[in-house]
């Protein structure tokens, strides 16, 4: 789905955030009459998943995270969050995050996508980091917040960008939890999805068919 202000939906009317998004979602899953979702989420878009989850609880079989910082959020993107809300900053941060995502990057979709994000408002780069801070704050890491579900939804996580330990905590973290799986794909942006959209739907549909 596209959420607002994105794609093919409306710009929505006034302020929107975490809780307008997850109503919006409701929507579309009521409407599509589905009784069993796996919600496939980009990025922090996981919070959104994780509420649908306490929401109508076992409709959501599964779900699908797509590079995420499943962990606590370091202080430097805390910082950048914080930037992205400063009207006389937020361009740089901005240029900073993208030149993170598109290191050593040479594909043309993803190129094309991070050139469209690049013509949303000040007022939607805000919204984002106030919204994502605000999540860290309030919840946490996002594996600690699902491992807190009062039942455990089998989640897999599919990421290309990595650093230091990070695969290596993700599999010690899933060699303790048998709801969780890790992979890695081979990619290079923070964009798999877009980069390699076969190997992504792949591993999605096996997830999925997986007991």
């Amino acid at each position: 789905m596209d959420w607002r202000g994105h794609g093919l939906s409306a710009v929505s009317r006034g302020d929107f955030g975490a809780n307008e998004l997850v109503e919006d979602a409701l929507a579309v899953i009521a409407a599509s009459g589905a009784q069993q979702i796996v919600p496939v989420a980009t990025a922090h878009a996981g919070w959104i998943a994780i509420e649908l989850r306490r929401r109508l609880a076992e409709r959501i079989s599964k779900i699908v995270l797509l590079e995420w910082m499943v962990f606590e959020a370091p202080p430097p993107f805390l910082e950048a969050l914080n930037t992205l809300q400063a009207p006389d900053q937020w361009e740089h941060a901005r240029k900073q995050l993208f030149t993170m995502w598109l290191t050593g990057v040479d594909n043309p979709e993803v190129i094309r996508l991070v050139r469209e994000m690049g013509t949303q408002s000040f007022e939607m780069w805000a919204r984002a980091g106030c919204e994502i801070s605000a999540a860290y704050h309030q919840q946490g890491a996002p594996l600690r917040m699902l491992n807190s579900l009062e039942k455990s939804v089998p989640t897999l996580h599919l990421y290309a960008q990595d650093h230091p330990g990070y695969l290596m905590a993700q599999e010690a973290f899933a060699a303790e939890h048998s709801w969780f799986r890790v992979r890695k794909v081979e990619a290079h942006s923070h964009f798999p999805m877009t980069e390699v959209p076969g190997q992504v739907a792949k591993e999605i549909e096996q997830f999925v068919a997986s007991e």
